[in-house]
């Protein structure tokens, strides 16, 4: 199934968001398609409302994220608001002994493996290399160097492939990562081998300050298919649709065919990381015009439209939330700050020279920093 037939300028990638594959409106009606009909015929009610609820709850801990980093207490966050659909449509479609390979900005990956409090902040609060153990929820360390993760991604599905089970890997990543080498060379891989690994673009129309449009001349999922890999452009503010995608994604690889590529349409209401500032490259209209079709909104009003929401409803998820961020917070603010030279430990398997000479070179470093004969950062 590829799902990409025009080309459209670069000019319009923002504003032309109708080409893509949706199953709620931007209103909360539901409309059929053709395509994503069949993955979603088992999806009632119920299970729509627990797609609504990780959704709230995933904004909640967003919004705790960016709190506890203007206070202080982690040194950096990448919000997602805006992006729940894509990142929680995607991840509950996995099944538990797949494996993630998130970007640093996919907290909502993070929230669907079933981390826990700590599971959000303590690497970016500078007190491990990573917050969780990846083999207990199954999701790797969320990857910083932009792109990086899709090659691990296609490395671990090819060893499941020698291993000889059914599991599916799957990799998220954003529009402006397409443009690194990482990416098409996990693409050129993946489709060499048939390896069962699904790649999820995060089209947020953004690499930083750099609109998708200058450089992507063609909507994104257009491109997987010269690779020989078929794929789909998706309303990302739309949970139902992107889970349906991920289904068909999902079963495509599980089945043998090989890797299968999502485009799923969204938009960073935020900032890129806190320590941009994004009024300096977009305007309030375009925010507005994005705000309208918020993903929380449209399933709010799909399941009231179907009788499905109420207020013991709304009052349970709010609940829920503030409960999941209260436990957020006071996690990282019970967090003991590591001795400075324990960022040399667990880096390798076994110790060697090369590792005891950094050791003793930044002990040096920081004895530089000693106060009234007190050894900084030990």
């Amino acid at each position: 199934m590829t799902m990409v037939h025009t080309l459209t300028p670069a000019a319009d990638l923002e504003t032309d968001i109708d080409d893509v594959a949706r199953l709620l409106t931007a209103g909360g009606e539901r409309i059929p398609n053709a395509d994503l009909d069949p993955w979603v015929r088992d999806v009632d009610a119920a299970a729509l409302r627990a797609l609504y609820r990780d959704m709230v709850i995933l904004r909640r801990i967003d919004a705790e994220g960016m709190a506890l980093q203007r206070q202080g207490q982690v040194g950096l966050w990448a919000p997602c608001q805006g992006q729940e659909a894509t990142q929680i449509g995607s991840a509950r479609a996995l099944r538990d002994d797949d494996f993630a390979f998130p970007s640093y900005r996919e907290t909502g990956v993070t929230y669907a493996r079933g981390a826990g409090p700590e599971g959000y902040v303590r690497a970016w609060r500078g007190e491990a290399h990573s917050s969780y153990d990846p083999h207990e929820i199954g999701a790797a360390i969320p990857q910083i160097i932009i792109g990086a993760q899709t090659l691990h991604a296609v490395g671990y599905a090819m060893g499941i492939q020698r291993d000889g089970t059914d599991q599916v890997v799957a990799t998220w990543f954003g529009d402006g990562a397409t443009s690194q080498g990482d990416v098409s060379e996990a693409l050129v891989f993946a489709a060499s081998y048939g390896s069962p690994v699904v790649f999820v673009c995060t089209n947020n129309q953004y690499a930083i300050s750099e609109p998708v449009g200058v450089q992507a001349q063609a909507p994104i999922a257009g491109r997987a298919p010269g690779f020989g890999i078929p794929s789909m452009r998706v309303d990302g503010n739309d949970v139902l649709a992107v889970y349906a995608a991920m289904r068909w994604a999902l079963e495509h690889a599980r089945s043998g065919k090989g890797p299968a590529f999502i485009e799923a349409v969204t938009y960073r209401m935020g900032p890129h990381t806190t320590s941009d500032d994004p009024t300096r490259y977009r305007d309030k209209d375009e925010l507005e015009r994005w705000r309208a079709r918020d993903p929380l909104a449209r399933v709010e009003a799909y399941l009231r439209t179907q009788g499905a929401f109420d207020e013991a409803f709304e009052a349970e998820v709010a609940a829920a939330s503030d409960e999941t961020a209260a436990a957020v917070r006071s996690t990282c603010l019970a967090m003991t700050t590591a001795p400075a030279l324990s960022i040399l430990d667990d880096v390798y398997a076994e110790p060697h020279a090369g590792l005891d000479e950094e050791r003793t070179w930044f002990s040096a470093y920081l004895d530089g920093f000693a106060d009234a004969g007190q050894e900084a950062g030990r």
